[in-house]
């Protein structure tokens, strides 16, 4: 059975204000308007009767002492008064500083620009590191760990498979029964082969196949070096004389390279698979549907879209391990970290796949 408490009350005798019974939370409520009113000029509060006190009662026995007019508290068993005296001393002590003022309008630009200098200036210093790791790897190949190459080849590359042709035959699929539509109203259904295969080949291949590393190696990539920097293991290399970039970076940026160029045609031909599927469907027989293919697909065209990949996934995999590289402390730098890379790395392909969308239009590809 659970223990009775008693009722917390009050009255008040003459100058005094006698509080009785438990002063808890749950009883203090209540009474608090009308414990305040019958406090006004008292000279003591006494609390002879007071069986149990917490914070919250203890809170209500300072407030009615500074609405009395600094009053005398008298009669406080041990208990009671060592409660008292806690809240007393946490109340006396200093309150915790306030966060920066916010900044005028002209002074938070100058320094969100700062800060965007800031980290141009990292940013800037890590693609130096990076090329003048790979120029030496260049010189001593045996600088560069292969059988970390293996396992990052293996994690970005190959276990990325599955999900890759599922992705490459769902997007066949959509663009094969969409293009459909309008190509049926003017007869042209015949063309939806090299519309789709145009269309993966150069762009949505590359594209699609660039987000999937992003989503998956990219984050992994900080993830992984942001843990190793919060821990300071990263730190711990440095001063042992290891260079991170050659056994962290450069492991992870061959590997990318390598890896996108075989995602991005598993995505084209899955996609050309898919789409293969619905011409089917529709009652086109696959040698048409091969015919269509090798007459508007060049090689210039595949050739065009693998060498983009390469770019993609190097740019990838940079922002990754930069992103690890300089996470911060403290429990949320890791998945910030995570977050930067995924997002940067999406943001530079879409970049820079408009970039080479201007390039090729220029050369006439």
């Amino acid at each position: 059975m659970g223990e009775t408490v008693e009722q917390a009350g009050f009255d008040r005798q003459g100058e005094t204000l006698c509080l009785r019974g438990a002063l808890v939370t749950r009883q203090v409520g209540p009474i608090w308007d009308a414990v305040m009113k019958a406090a006004r000029g008292v000279r003591r509060v006494d609390l002879s009767g007071v069986s149990s006190l917490d914070t919250t009662g203890a809170a209500l026995v300072l407030r009615s002492v500074a609405v009395a007019g600094e009053a005398q508290v008298e009669g406080a068993s041990k208990p009671v008064a060592a409660v008292m005296e806690r809240a007393r001393t946490a109340l006396a002590a200093p309150r915790p500083a306030s966060g920066p003022d916010q900044l005028p309008l002209v002074a938070a630009v100058g320094a969100w620009g700062i800060s965007l200098l800031q980290r141009l200036v990292v940013s800037t210093g890590f693609l130096g590191e990076t090329v003048v790791m790979g120029a030496a790897v260049l010189r001593y190949p045996r600088r560069l760990r292969f059988n970390d190459l293996l396992r990052h080849l293996d994690e970005a590359g190959l276990r990325a498979f599955p999900l890759t042709l599922l992705l490459g035959t769902l997007i066949g699929v959509i663009l094969a029964f969409q293009s459909s539509i309008p190509m049926r109203q003017f007869g042209a259904e015949i063309y939806i082969p090299p519309l789709v295969g145009i269309s993966l080949v150069r762009e949505l291949g590359p594209l699609v196949a660039a987000i999937i590393l992003a989503g998956r190696t990219g984050s992994a990539f900080a993830a992984e070096l942001g843990t190793m920097t919060v821990n300071e293991e990263i730190d711990a290399l440095r001063i042992m004389g290891v260079d991170p970039m050659a056994m962290l970076v450069l492991p992870r940026l061959v590997a990318a390279m390598l890896v996108m160029p075989v995602l991005s045609l598993l995505m084209d031909l899955s996609g050309l698979i898919g789409m293969g599927v619905v011409m089917a469907n529709l009652g086109f027989p696959p040698a048409l549907v091969l015919n269509q293919l090798e007459q508007w697909l060049t090689l210039g065209g595949l050739v065009g879209g693998l060498g983009k990949s390469v770019i993609f996934g190097l740019a990838i995999a940079g922002i990754g391990c930069r992103s690890g590289l300089s996470a911060g402390r403290g429990p949320r730098a890791v998945g910030d970290a995570a977050t930067a890379a995924v997002v940067g790395g999406i943001v530079a392909t879409v970049v820079l796949d408009g970039l080479f969308a201007v390039l090729f239009y220029r050369l006439g590809w």
